[in-house]
């Protein structure tokens, strides 16, 4: 079911693959803000001040890509690249405001919501690049996280064989909280924290040994091969920058609402992972069930996302309002109750039983019933 995706369990544990707080802390982008929705195409139609599509990439830009490095209403990386590579020396601020778009166009269409082409960029960034004052008021955090999630949710398909999305921010997140998986020789690390692997090359391997070596490893985990709370330690607080702070990010890292990349919408279901917070898991409530919002991708002719997923919107615009309260406790974990529903629910590994030296069941600990307040 949708939503399930990307929870995991380790040692009777569930963490998620990634919170709005890991987007903020590995990638520096802000969690509040306006929803990053709108229209793809009909940007005339839908938006007050819009033009035609191809007309407003000439204003916006200064020039039009050439037939042939355009693929309906995607243009090919490379023009941007060969165009807007270096911004001329001396250039004037209408120049400089242009060099800036199509910067800001390449890293959103290559970088933090890349497809699976990787060397196309959709025009609907537009009316974001035509008021670049406005850039930092969106959540491109939480729309970064939808996207992910949705790719992720794809490719459990067992017919999908390649993964898109915000790779470096899945990766980096494996390596901060998994520290056997961790490359050697980077331990030094700046701002945003993803920067730390920037030259990290993964070596290239058969792809059967190696997704059989991987899921028998994270079968293997114990307690202590992962760290729950990395972005504690001083020397990473000592390079956080301050904004990613605020309270009125930090709030919404235990929100239960929508996340929205224009028709994409995924659940934050930030309630099964307490334990991450420094609370204790209770059983979890049904999952709620988006699966029909899983074929709703944007294509099949343009629309005004806002009103045709205005429920979704709405959850978001009042986020405030289903922010999680619970007690923090310094022996945080799963309660005598959600084991006891996982032992029932859940699936203890992903190899095969004769990969494992010992695969029986493990009763649940005595001093769970004793965890946390009360």
């Amino acid at each position: 079911m949708a939503g399930l995706y990307h929870l995991v369990r380790l040692n009777d544990r569930w963490f998620r693959l990634d919170e709005p707080l890991d987007v903020a802390y590995q990638l520096g982008l802000p969690v509040d803000g306006r929803y990053v929705s709108g229209c793809l195409t009909d940007f005339y139609v839908y938006i007050e001040g819009g033009r035609p599509a191809w007309q407003w990439f000439h204003e916006l830009l200064g020039m039009l890509p050439p037939a042939n490095q355009i693929q309906k209403f995607a243009v090919n990386c490379t023009w941007f690249q060969e165009t807007f590579g270096e911004c001329p020396e001396g250039a004037d601020e209408e120049t400089v405001r242009r060099f800036a778009r199509a910067y800001i166009m390449m890293l959103l269409g290559t970088q933090l919501f890349a497809d699976k082409s990787s060397n196309r960029i959709h025009i609907r960034w537009l009316p974001f690049v035509a008021r670049l004052e406005e850039m930092g008021g969106y959540s491109w955090g939480s729309a970064e996280l939808a996207w992910l999630y949705r790719c992720m949710c794809r490719v459990a398909n067992r017919h999908v064989v390649k993964l898109a999305g915000p790779l470096q921010l899945l990766q980096s997140w494996i390596f901060w909280q998994f520290p056997a998986f961790r490359p050697t020789g980077y331990d030094a690390f700046s701002w945003p924290l993803a920067s730390r692997w920037s030259g990290y090359n993964h070596g290239i391997s058969e792809k059967g040994p190696r997704v059989q070596m991987a899921r028998l490893r994270i079968d293997l985990l114990q307690a202590r091969d992962f760290i729950w709370m990395p972005y504690s330690t001083p020397d990473v607080l000592q390079v956080v920058h301050p904004e990613v702070l605020e309270p009125r990010h930090t709030m919404l890292w235990r929100c239960v609402t929508s996340l929205i990349y224009f028709a994409v919408v995924e659940w934050h279901q930030v309630d099964r992972v307490l334990p991450q917070f420094g609370g204790v898991q209770p059983p979890p409530h049904p999952t709620l069930n988006i699966d029909f919002l899983m074929s709703k991708d944007g294509r099949g002719g343009d629309c005004w996302f806002l009103s045709h997923l205005q429920y979704w919107h709405l959850h978001w615009e009042t986020r405030a309002d289903h922010v999680l309260r619970f007690d923090v406790v310094d022996d945080s974990g799963p309660s005598q109750e959600f084991l006891a529903w996982w032992h029932q629910h859940g699936k203890r590994f992903l190899s095969p039983e004769v990969y494992l030296g010992d695969p029986r069941g493990i009763p649940i600990p005595v001093e769970a019933t004793q965890r946390g307040a009360g």
